[in-house]
């Protein structure tokens, strides 16, 4: 079945059976291999991109199912400058990464997290790590990624239009 993708913002056609996952047609068709293949059953969460901007676990999508959409990995997520998002950077300042297997699927599935808050209410402690519930890290405890997720939205908060009043409560917290 002829397909097509935009993936990373490039348009991407090929031929794929009607059984491939998009995790397959990501790391082994295209070489993307910032997207992990961990449980292959969606419980881990190191599989994550963006399909449409809305995170998905790649494992459990068909690459049928996303012809015609929008996908972003790890490697698509970058600065016009080239230098870490805020949420990666957020993540280094408070040590939210060790070991890196599980890191590129949790900043996939936590910058949808960040960007809806950019102009609203900061997410809680509780909502963050109800949001983490799907990406499983052996190495930090979550703790720091908690913190790290808190710095984010804070600093995106700060970056909001100044004509928003909780931007600019925010900003006067920061």
């Amino acid at each position: 079945m002829d397909l097509t993708l935009n993936v990373n913002g490039r348009p991407e056609k090929f031929a794929a059976p009607p059984n491939e996952l998009l995790v397959e047609r990501l790391r082994d068709g295209l070489g993307l291999t910032g997207t992990k293949v961990g449980c292959d059953t969606g419980q881990c969460g190191s599989c994550v991109v963006r399909l449409d901007d809305k995170s998905v676990k790649s494992c459990l999508v068909l690459t049928v199912a996303a012809a015609g959409s929008e996908v972003t990995t790890i490697e698509g997520v970058t600065t016009t400058g080239g230098e870490l998002t805020g949420l990666q950077e957020a993540l280094r300042q408070e040590h939210g990464t060790q070991c890196g297997f599980c890191t590129p699927g949790m900043v996939m599935a936590l910058g949808e997290l960040v960007d809806s808050t950019a102009d609203g209410e900061a997410p809680t402690e509780p909502e963050i790590r109800e949001w983490l519930t799907g990406n499983l890290c052996r190495c930090t405890g979550y703790h720091s990624v908690v913190r790290g997720v808190q710095r984010a939205c804070a600093a995106s908060r700060a970056e909001a239009p100044a004509d928003s009043a909780a931007s600019t409560a925010v900003a006067q917290e920061v």
